[in-house]
């Protein structure tokens, strides 16, 4: 679930912490850049582990801070395809179940990798809920996915997404903007939903994957 990453990075340290040891001012920058941020391809950043070599430092002509070349290791959540792990469940929809692990949230069973038959009663559309009708000899019980439910799940795949910003779309070049007309994009366009930079896809469609409570009893 959570991997040892090595990192190199340049890191400023300002003036006004000169008086601090080297290491404890790079630390906390270190930790103040790259903790709880997902790092394309690689995870979530926890935090700072250890730092292993540290090159010369230099300062540059108009600016007073130090400037050091480091190489770190850094704690990052990134759990291998097939992993088990134990979440809570955060709120359900027609997606699918969404999971938290308390410090990462993006994770979404969806509805082909619950436990077969899988439904959601009609009735409960404001407050979605997924069921798992389990067949046993003396007939059918609903089995209800609920919100704060302890659940266990095999990670299945992993999506990374480069958020990082991007410049104005261009504009049209048969529609100039007029003087005085906004060149924004419309309330539709800029509300988009933002998609998150790191999800994990779970299943629970395996014996002894799902809710806590179902192999407890």
């Amino acid at each position: 679930m959570f991997v040892l990453v090595e990192m190199v990075d340049t890191v400023r340290i300002p003036p006004w912490v000169f008086d601090r040891r080297l290491n404890d001012a790079i630390a906390e920058e270190l930790n103040k850049k790259l903790a709880n941020k997902v790092v394309y391809n690689v995870g979530l950043c926890i935090c700072l582990y250890d730092i292993t070599k540290l090159e010369d430092s230099y300062i540059f002509p108009g600016d007073g801070a130090s400037h050091t070349k480091v190489h770190f290791r850094f704690v990052v959540f990134h759990p291998f395809l097939d992993e088990i792990l134990v979440g809570k469940i955060k709120y359900c929809s027609q997606e699918g179940v969404h999971v938290t692990m308390g410090f990462f949230d993006d994770i979404l069973i969806p509805p082909e990798s619950l436990q077969q038959p899988a439904f959601t009663p009609q009735s409960d559309e404001a407050e979605q809920v997924w069921v798992w009708e389990y067949e046993t000899d003396e007939g059918a019980h609903d089995l209800y996915m609920d919100q704060g439910e302890e659940i266990r799940f095999r990670v299945a795949d992993e999506v990374f997404v480069d958020t990082s910003p991007t410049g104005p779309a261009a504009a049209k070049p048969d529609a100039p903007a007029q003087p005085g007309q906004s060149t924004a994009p419309p309330a539709e366009e800029s509300g988009d939903k933002k998609e998150a930079p790191y999800t994990l896809v779970g299943t629970i469609c395996e014996p002894g994957l799902g809710l806590l409570s179902w192999w407890n009893s």
